[in-house]
Protein backbone atom coordinates (compact mmCIF):
# COMPACT_ATOMS: atom_id res chain seq x y z
CA UNK A 1 0.00 0.00 0.00
CA UNK A 2 1.68 3.13 -0.75
CA UNK A 3 2.73 6.14 1.53
CA UNK A 4 -1.01 8.09 0.96
CA UNK A 5 -3.12 5.24 1.47
CA UNK A 6 -1.28 3.97 4.61
CA UNK A 7 -1.67 7.66 5.60
CA UNK A 8 -5.46 7.83 4.76
CA UNK A 9 -6.27 4.45 6.31
CA UNK A 10 -4.34 5.24 9.58
CA UNK A 11 -6.33 8.63 10.25
CA UNK A 12 -9.96 6.60 8.73
CA UNK A 13 -8.68 3.91 11.91
CA UNK A 14 -7.87 6.54 14.23
CA UNK A 15 -11.20 8.43 13.71
CA UNK A 16 -13.64 5.29 13.47
CA UNK A 17 -16.57 4.95 16.05
CA UNK A 18 -18.21 1.83 16.97
CA UNK A 19 -21.73 1.46 16.14
CA UNK A 20 -24.55 -0.51 15.99
CA UNK A 21 -26.03 -2.13 13.18
CA UNK A 22 -29.54 -0.28 13.64
CA UNK A 23 -27.62 3.07 13.77
CA UNK A 24 -25.77 2.57 10.50
CA UNK A 25 -27.60 5.17 8.00
CA UNK A 26 -29.11 3.27 4.87
CA UNK A 27 -26.67 5.53 2.50
CA UNK A 28 -23.68 4.12 4.35
CA UNK A 29 -21.59 1.93 2.40
CA UNK A 30 -20.77 -1.33 4.57
CA UNK A 31 -20.18 -5.43 3.64
CA UNK A 32 -22.84 -6.67 0.62
CA UNK A 33 -23.50 -2.87 -0.23
CA UNK A 34 -24.13 -1.81 -4.28
CA UNK A 35 -22.18 1.26 -4.77
CA UNK A 36 -21.78 3.37 -7.85
CA UNK A 37 -19.12 5.68 -7.63
CA UNK A 38 -18.33 8.67 -10.43
CA UNK A 39 -14.66 9.50 -11.52
CA UNK A 40 -14.54 13.02 -10.64
CA UNK A 41 -12.49 13.87 -13.63
CA UNK A 42 -13.41 11.58 -16.36
CA UNK A 43 -16.70 10.51 -15.14
CA UNK A 44 -16.61 7.67 -15.63
CA UNK A 45 -18.86 5.58 -13.40
CA UNK A 46 -18.70 1.98 -11.87
CA UNK A 47 -20.61 -0.56 -10.47
CA UNK A 48 -20.25 -2.91 -7.52
CA UNK A 49 -20.93 -4.66 -4.74
CA UNK A 50 -18.84 -4.46 -1.85
CA UNK A 51 -18.02 -8.11 -0.51
CA UNK A 52 -15.44 -10.78 1.40
CA UNK A 53 -12.51 -11.80 -0.35
CA UNK A 54 -14.05 -15.74 -1.54
CA UNK A 55 -17.05 -13.78 -2.89
CA UNK A 56 -15.03 -11.45 -4.89
CA UNK A 57 -15.85 -11.81 -8.72
CA UNK A 58 -15.23 -8.79 -11.02
CA UNK A 59 -17.50 -10.85 -13.72
CA UNK A 60 -19.96 -10.15 -11.39
CA UNK A 61 -19.20 -6.71 -10.61
CA UNK A 62 -18.17 -7.96 -6.45
CA UNK A 63 -15.03 -6.41 -5.15
CA UNK A 64 -13.59 -7.11 -2.22
CA UNK A 65 -13.89 -5.26 0.99
CA UNK A 66 -9.75 -5.34 0.85
CA UNK A 67 -9.27 -4.17 -2.63
CA UNK A 68 -7.78 -0.33 -2.16
CA UNK A 69 -11.29 0.70 -3.80
CA UNK A 70 -13.09 -1.19 -0.78
CA UNK A 71 -11.15 -0.22 1.67
CA UNK A 72 -11.74 3.52 0.37
CA UNK A 73 -15.20 3.11 0.41
CA UNK A 74 -16.64 1.30 3.61
CA UNK A 75 -18.26 3.75 5.72
CA UNK A 76 -18.92 6.97 3.47
CA UNK A 77 -22.18 7.88 2.85
CA UNK A 78 -23.97 7.99 -0.76
CA UNK A 79 -23.24 11.93 -2.16
CA UNK A 80 -19.84 11.86 -0.17
CA UNK A 81 -16.40 11.92 -2.24
CA UNK A 82 -13.51 9.63 -1.72
CA UNK A 83 -10.02 10.13 -2.86
CA UNK A 84 -7.68 7.56 -2.77
CA UNK A 85 -4.50 7.04 -4.47
CA UNK A 86 -5.08 3.61 -7.31
CA UNK A 87 -2.51 2.50 -9.47
CA UNK A 88 -2.37 5.06 -11.87
CA UNK A 89 -2.31 8.06 -9.60
CA UNK A 90 -4.64 9.54 -6.49
CA UNK A 91 -8.28 9.57 -7.99
CA UNK A 92 -11.59 11.09 -6.54
CA UNK A 93 -14.55 9.31 -6.89
CA UNK A 94 -18.01 10.81 -6.16
CA UNK A 95 -20.61 8.15 -4.24
CA UNK A 96 -23.93 8.80 -6.67
CA UNK A 97 -25.75 5.52 -5.35
CA UNK A 98 -25.77 3.12 -2.29
CA UNK A 99 -28.13 0.25 -1.78
CA UNK A 100 -28.03 -2.60 0.72
CA UNK A 101 -28.37 -6.02 -0.64
CA UNK A 102 -31.18 -8.28 0.59
CA UNK A 103 -30.00 -10.24 3.73
CA UNK A 104 -29.07 -14.10 2.19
Amino acid sequence: MSKHNNEKLANEIKNAKVVKVEDIPAKAIILNSIVEIEETVSGKKFNFQVVMPNEANMKENKISIFTPMGVALIGYLEDSFVEWEMPSGVQKFKITKVEQAPHK
